[in-house]
Protein backbone atom coordinates (compact mmCIF):
# COMPACT_ATOMS: atom_id res chain seq x y z
CA UNK A 1 0.00 0.00 0.00
CA UNK A 2 1.60 3.47 -1.11
CA UNK A 3 1.43 6.57 1.72
CA UNK A 4 1.49 9.75 0.12
CA UNK A 5 3.23 13.24 1.17
CA UNK A 6 2.62 16.47 0.92
CA UNK A 7 6.28 16.72 -0.04
CA UNK A 8 6.64 14.26 -2.69
CA UNK A 9 9.88 13.48 -4.00
CA UNK A 10 11.91 15.35 -1.58
CA UNK A 11 15.06 14.05 0.88
CA UNK A 12 16.05 15.71 3.46
CA UNK A 13 19.72 14.94 4.33
CA UNK A 14 21.61 14.11 7.59
CA UNK A 15 23.35 17.59 8.72
CA UNK A 16 26.66 17.65 11.03
CA UNK A 17 29.16 19.71 11.87
CA UNK A 18 32.61 18.92 12.28
CA UNK A 19 35.88 20.46 13.22
CA UNK A 20 37.69 21.22 9.97
CA UNK A 21 40.24 18.70 10.55
CA UNK A 22 37.22 15.91 11.07
CA UNK A 23 34.90 17.26 8.24
CA UNK A 24 38.10 16.17 6.08
CA UNK A 25 39.03 12.93 7.50
CA UNK A 26 35.33 11.92 6.77
CA UNK A 27 35.09 13.44 3.59
CA UNK A 28 37.94 11.08 3.03
CA UNK A 29 36.19 8.10 4.56
CA UNK A 30 33.20 8.91 2.71
CA UNK A 31 35.23 9.11 -0.94
CA UNK A 32 36.52 5.84 0.06
CA UNK A 33 32.98 4.09 0.57
CA UNK A 34 31.48 5.77 -2.93
CA UNK A 35 34.07 3.90 -4.71
CA UNK A 36 33.04 1.08 -3.07
CA UNK A 37 29.54 0.91 -2.84
CA UNK A 38 28.09 3.94 -4.48
CA UNK A 39 25.75 4.23 -7.38
CA UNK A 40 28.34 3.50 -9.90
CA UNK A 41 28.97 -0.04 -7.96
CA UNK A 42 27.95 -2.95 -10.28
CA UNK A 43 25.50 -5.09 -8.55
CA UNK A 44 26.91 -8.87 -7.39
CA UNK A 45 30.50 -7.32 -7.23
CA UNK A 46 31.89 -8.01 -3.98
CA UNK A 47 33.22 -4.94 -1.83
CA UNK A 48 37.04 -4.57 -1.71
CA UNK A 49 37.06 -3.25 2.35
CA UNK A 50 35.39 -1.12 4.59
CA UNK A 51 36.70 2.66 5.62
CA UNK A 52 38.87 2.39 8.76
CA UNK A 53 37.36 2.75 12.02
CA UNK A 54 33.98 1.19 10.43
CA UNK A 55 32.06 -1.02 13.12
CA UNK A 56 31.35 -4.60 12.36
CA UNK A 57 28.19 -6.56 12.93
CA UNK A 58 27.77 -10.28 12.67
CA UNK A 59 25.02 -11.32 10.13
CA UNK A 60 22.93 -13.88 11.44
CA UNK A 61 22.98 -16.72 9.20
CA UNK A 62 20.09 -18.26 7.50
CA UNK A 63 17.71 -15.08 8.43
CA UNK A 64 16.02 -13.38 5.66
CA UNK A 65 13.49 -10.09 6.05
CA UNK A 66 10.78 -8.39 3.81
CA UNK A 67 10.18 -5.27 4.43
CA UNK A 68 8.12 -2.69 2.62
CA UNK A 69 9.72 0.84 2.71
CA UNK A 70 6.89 3.08 1.89
CA UNK A 71 8.27 5.50 -0.74
CA UNK A 72 8.19 8.53 -0.75
CA UNK A 73 8.13 8.66 3.14
CA UNK A 74 10.88 11.18 3.67
CA UNK A 75 12.67 9.15 6.43
CA UNK A 76 15.88 9.01 6.97
CA UNK A 77 17.95 6.18 5.05
CA UNK A 78 20.31 6.22 8.30
CA UNK A 79 17.24 5.03 10.47
CA UNK A 80 16.07 2.59 7.97
CA UNK A 81 20.29 0.93 7.98
CA UNK A 82 20.09 1.03 11.59
CA UNK A 83 16.69 -0.83 11.62
CA UNK A 84 17.90 -3.65 9.35
CA UNK A 85 21.02 -3.92 10.92
CA UNK A 86 19.67 -4.33 14.65
CA UNK A 87 18.29 -7.76 12.75
CA UNK A 88 21.32 -8.15 10.46
CA UNK A 89 19.57 -10.98 8.17
CA UNK A 90 21.40 -12.38 5.31
CA UNK A 91 18.71 -11.34 2.78
CA UNK A 92 16.52 -9.06 2.54
CA UNK A 93 13.69 -8.24 0.29
CA UNK A 94 12.68 -4.53 -0.43
CA UNK A 95 9.48 -3.41 -1.59
CA UNK A 96 8.31 0.70 -2.62
CA UNK A 97 12.34 1.15 -2.70
CA UNK A 98 13.57 4.15 -4.71
CA UNK A 99 17.31 2.88 -6.30
CA UNK A 100 19.18 5.70 -5.04
CA UNK A 101 17.67 5.48 -1.67
CA UNK A 102 18.90 1.32 -1.53
CA UNK A 103 21.76 2.86 -2.67
CA UNK A 104 22.46 4.96 0.82
CA UNK A 105 21.16 2.01 2.81
CA UNK A 106 23.28 -0.01 1.39
CA UNK A 107 26.29 2.25 2.19
CA UNK A 108 25.28 2.88 6.01
CA UNK A 109 24.95 -0.30 6.65
CA UNK A 110 28.63 -1.04 5.23
CA UNK A 111 29.88 1.93 6.84
CA UNK A 112 28.16 1.92 9.97
CA UNK A 113 27.01 -1.54 10.60
CA UNK A 114 29.84 -3.28 9.11
CA UNK A 115 27.29 -5.21 7.27
CA UNK A 116 28.39 -5.80 3.64
CA UNK A 117 25.81 -6.58 1.23
CA UNK A 118 25.53 -7.56 -2.62
CA UNK A 119 22.65 -5.74 -4.54
CA UNK A 120 20.26 -6.67 -7.38
CA UNK A 121 17.21 -4.47 -8.65
CA UNK A 122 13.79 -5.08 -9.89
CA UNK A 123 12.58 -1.28 -10.56
CA UNK A 124 9.08 -1.33 -12.75
CA UNK A 125 8.78 2.21 -13.20
CA UNK A 126 10.82 5.96 -13.23
CA UNK A 127 9.05 8.15 -11.59
CA UNK A 128 10.63 11.88 -10.27
CA UNK A 129 7.75 11.93 -7.75
CA UNK A 130 9.07 9.39 -5.74
CA UNK A 131 12.58 9.01 -6.28
CA UNK A 132 13.53 12.43 -7.58
CA UNK A 133 16.06 13.07 -10.41
CA UNK A 134 15.18 15.39 -13.19
CA UNK A 135 11.85 15.29 -14.73
CA UNK A 136 13.27 13.89 -18.09
CA UNK A 137 15.47 11.38 -15.95
CA UNK A 138 13.34 10.23 -12.91
CA UNK A 139 14.55 7.80 -10.52
CA UNK A 140 14.12 4.11 -10.86
CA UNK A 141 11.31 2.66 -8.17
CA UNK A 142 10.80 -0.58 -7.70
CA UNK A 143 11.61 -3.72 -5.26
CA UNK A 144 15.69 -4.86 -4.70
CA UNK A 145 17.09 -7.75 -3.20
CA UNK A 146 20.57 -7.47 -0.98
CA UNK A 147 22.27 -10.62 0.10
CA UNK A 148 25.50 -11.49 1.93
CA UNK A 149 26.22 -13.97 -0.45
CA UNK A 150 27.00 -13.89 -4.11
CA UNK A 151 23.71 -13.61 -6.39
CA UNK A 152 23.51 -15.08 -9.90
CA UNK A 153 20.81 -15.50 -12.86
CA UNK A 154 18.59 -12.13 -11.87
CA UNK A 155 15.35 -11.77 -13.79
CA UNK A 156 13.24 -8.72 -12.95
CA UNK A 157 9.05 -9.24 -14.52
CA UNK A 158 6.47 -6.74 -14.63
CA UNK A 159 3.29 -8.17 -14.51
CA UNK A 160 1.47 -8.18 -17.80
CA UNK A 161 -1.57 -5.82 -15.64
CA UNK A 162 -0.34 -3.83 -12.85
CA UNK A 163 -3.49 -2.37 -11.81
CA UNK A 164 -3.41 1.35 -11.04
CA UNK A 165 0.37 1.07 -10.95
CA UNK A 166 3.15 -0.61 -12.18
CA UNK A 167 3.94 -3.72 -10.62
CA UNK A 168 6.32 -6.83 -10.94
CA UNK A 169 8.79 -9.15 -9.06
CA UNK A 170 12.24 -9.86 -9.43
CA UNK A 171 14.11 -13.59 -8.51
CA UNK A 172 17.74 -14.06 -7.56
CA UNK A 173 19.53 -17.57 -7.02
CA UNK A 174 21.71 -16.94 -4.04
CA UNK A 175 22.86 -19.66 -0.98
CA UNK A 176 21.79 -20.17 2.45
CA UNK A 177 23.57 -22.72 4.62
CA UNK A 178 25.77 -23.38 1.72
CA UNK A 179 22.61 -24.64 -0.48
CA UNK A 180 21.20 -22.56 -3.52
CA UNK A 181 17.91 -21.45 -3.22
CA UNK A 182 15.82 -19.36 -5.45
CA UNK A 183 14.43 -16.00 -3.70
CA UNK A 184 11.70 -13.83 -4.79
CA UNK A 185 10.61 -10.25 -4.17
CA UNK A 186 7.06 -9.08 -5.21
CA UNK A 187 4.87 -6.03 -4.58
CA UNK A 188 1.16 -6.90 -5.68
CA UNK A 189 -1.77 -4.75 -6.77
CA UNK A 190 -3.18 -2.33 -4.20
CA UNK A 191 -6.24 -3.07 -1.96
CA UNK A 192 -9.76 -3.13 -3.21
CA UNK A 193 -8.15 -4.98 -7.14
CA UNK A 194 -8.31 -8.48 -5.95
CA UNK A 195 -9.12 -9.87 -10.13
CA UNK A 196 -5.59 -8.21 -10.77
CA UNK A 197 -3.67 -9.63 -8.12
CA UNK A 198 -5.38 -13.29 -8.81
CA UNK A 199 -3.63 -12.50 -12.33
CA UNK A 200 -0.97 -11.16 -11.11
CA UNK A 201 -0.42 -14.49 -8.70
CA UNK A 202 -0.55 -16.93 -11.24
CA UNK A 203 2.66 -15.16 -13.50
CA UNK A 204 4.29 -15.37 -10.54
CA UNK A 205 3.49 -18.89 -8.93
CA UNK A 206 3.83 -20.62 -12.13
CA UNK A 207 7.98 -19.57 -12.19
CA UNK A 208 7.85 -20.38 -8.57
CA UNK A 209 6.88 -24.13 -8.88
CA UNK A 210 9.54 -24.51 -11.35
CA UNK A 211 12.09 -24.24 -8.42
CA UNK A 212 12.34 -26.86 -5.46
CA UNK A 213 13.62 -24.51 -2.75
CA UNK A 214 12.21 -20.69 -3.02
CA UNK A 215 12.11 -18.32 -0.41
CA UNK A 216 9.10 -15.72 -1.95
CA UNK A 217 9.07 -12.33 -0.27
CA UNK A 218 7.02 -9.30 -0.38
CA UNK A 219 4.31 -7.10 0.03
CA UNK A 220 0.86 -9.05 -1.37
CA UNK A 221 -1.71 -6.35 -0.59
CA UNK A 222 -4.14 -9.56 0.77
CA UNK A 223 -5.09 -11.31 3.78
CA UNK A 224 -4.06 -14.80 4.40
CA UNK A 225 -7.48 -16.04 3.69
CA UNK A 226 -8.24 -13.66 0.30
CA UNK A 227 -9.51 -15.95 -2.34
CA UNK A 228 -6.39 -14.72 -5.19
CA UNK A 229 -3.80 -15.65 -2.53
CA UNK A 230 -4.48 -19.52 -2.83
CA UNK A 231 -2.14 -20.06 -5.62
CA UNK A 232 0.60 -18.90 -3.48
CA UNK A 233 -0.76 -21.39 -0.59
CA UNK A 234 -0.73 -24.31 -2.79
CA UNK A 235 2.68 -23.81 -3.40
CA UNK A 236 4.46 -22.82 0.14
CA UNK A 237 4.36 -22.75 3.20
CA UNK A 238 4.21 -19.19 5.58
CA UNK A 239 7.31 -18.75 7.64
CA UNK A 240 5.10 -18.60 10.19
CA UNK A 241 3.95 -21.85 10.84
CA UNK A 242 0.86 -20.91 13.22
CA UNK A 243 -0.55 -18.62 9.59
CA UNK A 244 -2.27 -20.16 6.84
CA UNK A 245 -5.95 -19.49 5.64
CA UNK A 246 -7.91 -20.98 7.60
CA UNK A 247 -6.43 -19.39 10.98
CA UNK A 248 -6.71 -15.95 9.01
CA UNK A 249 -7.32 -13.87 12.66
CA UNK A 250 -4.39 -15.79 14.26
CA UNK A 251 -1.40 -14.27 11.68
CA UNK A 252 0.48 -11.73 13.22
CA UNK A 253 -0.39 -7.87 11.41
CA UNK A 254 1.91 -6.89 9.37
CA UNK A 255 1.04 -3.48 8.76
CA UNK A 256 0.04 -0.14 10.75
CA UNK A 257 -3.97 -1.22 10.19
CA UNK A 258 -4.03 -4.17 11.37
CA UNK A 259 -3.78 -6.50 8.23
CA UNK A 260 -1.38 -8.96 7.48
CA UNK A 261 -0.23 -7.94 3.64
CA UNK A 262 3.74 -9.28 4.22
CA UNK A 263 4.68 -12.77 3.92
CA UNK A 264 7.65 -14.76 3.85
CA UNK A 265 6.66 -18.16 1.94
CA UNK A 266 8.77 -20.97 1.67
CA UNK A 267 9.12 -24.52 -0.69
CA UNK A 268 10.98 -27.17 0.46
CA UNK A 269 13.06 -25.04 2.91
CA UNK A 270 12.12 -25.69 6.99
CA UNK A 271 11.13 -22.43 9.05
CA UNK A 272 12.36 -21.80 12.84
CA UNK A 273 11.50 -18.58 13.60
CA UNK A 274 9.44 -15.53 12.59
CA UNK A 275 9.35 -11.98 13.56
CA UNK A 276 7.18 -9.35 13.02
CA UNK A 277 8.72 -5.89 14.47
CA UNK A 278 6.96 -2.52 13.72
CA UNK A 279 9.04 0.57 12.85
CA UNK A 280 8.15 3.96 12.76
CA UNK A 281 9.61 4.44 9.74
CA UNK A 282 6.94 2.79 7.45
CA UNK A 283 3.28 1.92 7.37
CA UNK A 284 4.59 -1.71 7.10
CA UNK A 285 6.41 -3.52 9.95
CA UNK A 286 9.83 -5.57 9.45
CA UNK A 287 9.22 -9.13 9.16
CA UNK A 288 11.97 -11.81 9.25
CA UNK A 289 12.65 -15.49 9.36
CA UNK A 290 14.83 -18.00 10.60
CA UNK A 291 15.11 -21.04 8.29
CA UNK A 292 16.97 -24.13 7.65
CA UNK A 293 17.97 -24.37 4.50
CA UNK A 294 18.91 -27.69 4.72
Amino acid sequence: MERTSGAAGVRCEEAMVFPRRTRLLVAASVASLIALVGPSAPSGVPFAGLPSGAATADVVPNRVMTWNMCNPCEESNVDRAAEIAAYAPQVIGVQEACVRDVERIRGYLASRHGLVYQVEYGPVLRNWSRCGGLPWSPGAYGQAVLSMASMTDPVNVEYPNGGSEDRGYMAVTTTLGGRSVRVFNTHLAERRQEPVRADQIGVLAAEVARHDRTIVLGDFNSVPAAPELAGMWDLAADADTRCHPALDGECEPTTDWQSRFDYIFLRGIVPLDQRVRPTPYSDHHLVYADVDPT
